[in-house]
């Protein structure tokens, strides 16, 4: 992290709650309150435009719930869900939740949750500079993907496949939307339906790419391309 706070939003359709949750994000010294929102729809738009630390989410909202809103992110920050029920405790959590809090949220409970934030940021950045790794939505559940375990990536309609050294994982996602999450300089996408980590090309020829021992079709344009990013890639 380049801040020492934790930059933060609310979205929440009650306004009495906004401003409960609010006023405990004030009195923090570990994080600063960026925006307000009373649904998803409007938050969306806003969050994909901004760096966003942590969201606090009503999970129960009109047209766009909680989990409908995480689910729509391409890139997901931590996220403290809020509800007046437990019935969604353990849903939350297949959703990788930094938090689930009851309302009422009283002050201690809140500030073991801000705990909780800053040292899953504290640990990723140790974790980062070791294996770089995403979160993406497969079967309901956020799975983490370590970038270099990645080989390529195939578009398959609706949903796309990535292939790492140990798995094969389907995710509802195009190609555009899911290279915007991975490195430009380590990723390429070298036909429409093929994406690749250039680390692990072993050789190429006019028509194909072989990716630890695996032939991936190479389109006749995108050659040259390729060949700029791996004398790239060499030069670091």
């Amino acid at each position: 992290m380049k801040t020492n706070k934790l930059r933060t939003i609310i979205i929440d359709d009650s306004s009495i709650q906004r401003m409960a949750v609010g006023k405990l994000i004030r009195d923090n010294p570990h994080i600063d309150l960026i925006a307000e929102y009373n649904n998803g729809m409007e938050a969306y738009r806003n969050v994909a435009q901004n760096q966003i630390d942590l969201i606090f989410l009503d999970v129960e909202m009109p047209i766009l719930d909680g989990f409908e809103f995480i689910e729509s992110l391409l890139k997901t920050p931590q996220i403290i869900l809020i509800s007046g029920k437990p019935d969604y405790a353990m849903k939350a959590f297949d959703y990788n939740v930094t938090d689930y809090l009851l309302k009422p949220i009283s002050k201690e409970r809140f500030d073991e949750s801000i705990k909780k934030a800053l040292f899953k940021v504290t640990k990723s950045s140790y974790e980062e500079k070791e294996n770089v790794f995403i979160y993406v939505s497969s079967n309901l559940k956020k799975v983490k993907v370590i970038i270099d375990d990645i080989k390529w990536i195939e578009g398959l309609g609706d949903y796309i496949k990535i292939v790492t050294t140990t798995e094969s994982i389907l995710v509802l996602s195009t190609m555009k939307a899911f290279i915007k999450k991975l490195p430009e300089n380590k990723f390429l996408r070298i036909h429409k339906s093929y994406i690749v980590n250039l680390d692990r090309v072993e050789k190429y020829s006019s028509a194909k790419v072989e990716v630890n021992g695996e032939k991936i079709p190479l389109s006749r344009y995108k050659k040259q391309q390729l060949e700029e990013a791996l004398l790239s890639t060499e030069s670091k």
